[in-house]
């Protein structure tokens, strides 16, 4: 793709997201929701590949299905109660089919079957900005209606798609679909939170946007897409690899790295709420993402491929600007941990 095209693309994504985050009328989140769609689905059809094409559509047809949803929410809201406000839902019909449309946005099971494929038919650089950046405006609308929403309906929600994104990923070989099980899990802890503790949601979503951000980018400088070809990584670049470990640690919320203490906080405040069970539901599902990561670590660092010994070493990935973001996700994803009380008091 030009970049000419390229930025026009990405300045109508960031543009969509903002008016979303930023309208108080349910009719401005409708449109930012929608240009937010429609300047996605080019990149995911740029590589001109059939897959690519069936994965654009896919995306096209979800993404539509959720926001009739919401027009059709907010339309009936607006006539039962005669307000467009976000702040102002009341109905209680409006508010659930909003918060099935803001799953189905967002990829929480079980309305996640699209994210899987939809990831694995893209480029790592679009799939970046999928499990990413496309998740802000679903959010933001979900946290504007947290006070309102049903708790029994999201925390199902949640702890439903925290099951399926670490019993998903378990077979699987292709790096995409792994990180689509592991953002259809960690939204599952994030939605948990959205009704109890907002805050602790964003922190959440903050770490997880950081750790995913040095995973896809790691992966895209290797050029690896499935287990086979990140095996062989060690060969062009060990730093690289040793950042990508480091990143798979943090995902699977192993201490001392940055992503422990979002799921540690999440815990204490679910038993703080008495809610046990759930609590140990989610933590005990939480075994099986770390399995995957675990798994796919294994393959970076303990098999090494037999070589010669004058075939070791590949030609190093040329620098450049990755090399600027993998290092400074990987301060954030490793040493974020002793800041983070001073974060939440902030």
């Amino acid at each position: 793709m030009q970049p000419l095209a390229w930025s026009v693309f990405m300045s109508t994504i960031g543009l969509g997201t903002v008016i979303t985050m930023s309208s108080h009328h349910w009719l401005l989140a409708w449109m930012g929701l929608e240009i937010n769609t429609m300047a996605l689905i080019p990149l995911l059809a740029s590589s001109h590949h059939p897959r690519a094409i069936e994965a654009a559509s896919k995306y096209f047809l979800t993404q539509a299905a959720a926001a009739a949803l919401i027009l059709f929410s907010s339309i009936n809201n607006a006539w039962v109660t005669g307000e467009w406000d976000i702040m102002s839902t009341s109905h209680p019909l409006s508010i659930t089919l909003i918060t099935i449309a803001l799953s189905i946005k967002l990829g929480l099971a079980p309305f996640h079957f699209w994210l899987p494929e939809v990831l694995q038919g893209t480029t790592l650089s679009t799939g970046l900005i999928l499990t990413t950046w496309q998740k802000l405006a679903p959010i933001c609308l979900l946290l504007m209606l947290s006070q309102k929403i049903f708790s029994p309906l999201i925390l199902a929600l949640a702890t439903l798609s925290i099951i399926i994104g670490g019993w998903g990923g378990i077979n699987q070989t292709h790096i995409r679909k792994i990180m689509a099980y592991s953002s259809i899990a960690h939204l599952g802890w994030m939605v948990t939170m959205s009704t109890i503790s907002p805050l602790l949601t964003l922190l959440n979503l903050f770490i997880y946007i950081i750790s995913t951000t040095l995973m896809f980018v790691t992966f895209n400088t290797l050029s690896s897409t499935n287990i086979l070809t990140a095996s062989l990584s060690w060969t062009k670049s060990p730093i690289t690899t040793l950042s990508i470990s480091i990143g798979l640690l943090s995902l699977g919320g192993l201490p001392p790295l940055s992503g422990f203490f979002p799921k540690l906080l999440i815990l204490q405040e679910l038993t703080k709420q008495n809610l046990l069970i759930l609590a140990f539901i989610i933590s005990v599902s939480t075994l099986l993402s770390l399995f995957f990561y675990v798994r796919l670590l294994y393959s970076l660092t303990l098999t090494i491929h037999p070589n010669l010994p004058s075939s070791t070493i590949w030609w190093r990935p040329k620098k450049s600007l990755n090399s600027t973001i993998v290092s400074t996700m990987l301060i954030l994803t490793s040493l974020l941990l002793p800041i983070v009380p001073t974060m939440i008091n902030i």
